[in-house]
């Protein structure tokens, strides 16, 4: 599915055998348990890759008094490179608490999210998914400015900017290069939102058409979308959409590669990058063994292919983890299946 365009996908580290730093940022629970797994992968394809770890997390804040310190923040910036394991949340408001991966977000630009979707042998129930949702990232509903009106009403914004909405834009129009995509489709509701979902749509039509994708650029309304990523998800390729509606689809989609527990994804910014599993911290597992590691895993892989531009490296380890679903039932692991699967999957690479 994927081609060498534009200098993009490549057999080594951008063409070049320079070494390539990774800030580790396990989190809470699981985190802990699947982001060794997935370094010590990348590793074994990087054996000069320099790996430094970090914390941000609620266990930070409740350590710290902060969910991600500026140590933190000030060594991805350094590195570029991040990889992000999970992270846990109080049930109820916390004074001075600020979601980590919220935080990661935003402070370090990190403005389009990248969630594949595809069939995976032993685990889809179809096998001619191959979508990839990129959702705007850094504003829409989660910039968090809300209020109350009164005592009976409560006000959210929701911001949409030309900037943003093009940026998101020019990073499908890299995608569809990549993924030789013959479709992209605007997800919208302009026809109730048409301010705010309209500057996005137009904003994203006019970088595609610049960049001579006009011919390949379609429209769902996101109820619409919703529908159809259900009942025909072979007929989708590459999907552009704002935070919220990227949030909720890219959720919704993932059902036909086995589910949140599996769903890899990649918060991408301008020369910085943080891969993270979907999954959360999984408090009611974590330190059991039972936490699949496949999705932090297929995560580096998005790493290596959009940041890094390690194209051949990346089709090399998602062929691993192919042929190991093929070989290997994950759903009879039992009880230590973060240890066998990463076993596993070494022997294949």
């Amino acid at each position: 599915r994927y081609a060498d365009v534009s200098g993009l996908a490549v057999g080594h580290l951008g063409g070049s055998q320079e070494m390539k730093r990774l800030c580790v940022i396990p989190g809470d629970g699981i985190g802990h348990e699947v982001v060794p797994s997935a370094v010590r992968v990348l590793e074994r394809l990087m054996p000069s890759l320099q790996v430094t770890e970090a914390e941000a997390g609620w266990e930070c804040f409740q350590r710290h008094g902060c969910s991600v310190p500026d140590t933190t923040l000030k060594l991805m910036r350094e590195y570029g490179a991040g990889l992000f394991g999970a992270v846990s949340s109080p049930a109820h408001r916390v004074e001075g608490y600020r979601s980590a991966i919220l935080t990661l977000r935003q402070d370090l630009k990190l403005s389009v999210s990248l969630r594949p979707v595809r069939s995976w042998p032993g685990l889809s129930t179809r096998m001619d998914v191959n979508l990839l949702i990129l959702r705007e990232n850094s504003e829409g509903l989660y910039v968090g400015h809300e209020h109350m009106a009164s005592a009976d009403m409560a006000i959210a914004e929701r911001h949409i900017s030309r900037q943003a909405s093009e940026h998101v834009a020019q990073r499908a129009a890299e995608v569809a290069r990549l993924r030789d995509s013959q479709r992209i489709t605007l997800v919208h509701k302009a026809n109730v939102l048409p301010l705010t979902c309209g500057l996005f749509r137009d904003s994203c039509r006019n970088v595609l058409a610049a960049e001579g994708l006009a011919g390949l650029v379609d429209e769902r309304l996101v109820d619409v979308a919703a529908l159809q990523l259900i009942e025909r998800p072979q007929d989708f390729d590459l999907l552009v959409t704002t935070n919220l509606f990227g949030d909720i689809l890219s959720d919704l989609a993932c059902y036909w590669s086995g589910g949140l527990g599996l769903a890899p994804s990649l918060n991408w910014g301008r020369g910085i990058a943080i891969a993270e599993p979907v999954h959360g911290s999984a408090p009611d597992i974590a330190g059991s063994g039972k936490a699949n590691p496949l999705a932090a895993i297929l995560s580096a892989a998005l790493l290596l292919r959009y940041h890094w531009h390690a194209g051949l490296l990346a089709d090399q380890l998602e062929r691993a983890v192919e042929l190991l679903l093929t070989e290997l039932s994950v759903a009879e692991l039992g009880d230590q299946t973060t240890d066998i699967i990463e076993r596993e999957l070494l022997k294949r690479l």
